[in-house]
């Protein structure tokens, strides 16, 4: 698949998000491994969990550990709607995940390129190739009008 397909994909996970009830904020993510299989699928869940650490990132990241039986995600990428705060961008160093697929940045908090640039801090062990821009509009369209529909209320 291509990363606009698998952006498709975590797009459809932000969506279940933001849909569900209580809703979370549409932020959806998805790692897929080395031979381009899906290995895991999740999106925000903080309040449906009740749980500050349940960012779709995280969540994909746990779930495909699970999966492969491993903690070290070396090979596999992270496609991911909105650029990873710092504890996400902690976790894909860590797991060693090879690269991450961004939609939109988040230039007041993200830590892959915008606020702060983890993912890639030479001063760490690991280094994640990055790409961004991938159905930015889509993605941030997302953000923006469930925002907005939350103002109106």
């Amino acid at each position: 698949m291509t990363d606009d397909e698998l952006m498709g994909l975590a797009i459809d996970e932000a969506r279940a998000a933001a849909d569900r009830e209580p809703a979370d904020v549409p932020i959806g993510a998805l790692v897929v491994g080395s031979d381009g299989e899906v290995l895991a699928t999740a999106g925000n869940r903080r309040e449906a969990d009740e749980d500050p650490t349940a960012h779709a990132e995280i969540l994909a990241l746990r779930r495909a550990a699970a999966a492969t039986g491993r903690w070290n995600l070396t090979g596999c990428t992270l496609v991911v709607t909105l650029e990873p705060c710092t504890m996400c961008a902690g976790a894909i160093v860590l797991a060693r995940t090879e690269r991450v697929v961004v939609g939109a940045m988040d230039p007041k908090a993200g830590a892959a390129g915008s606020l702060y640039d983890l993912v890639r801090e030479p001063r760490l062990n690991h280094r994640v190739e990055l790409t961004t821009g991938v159905r930015e509009q889509e993605c941030g369209d997302l953000l923006r009008d469930f925002f907005r529909s939350r103002r109106k209320r």
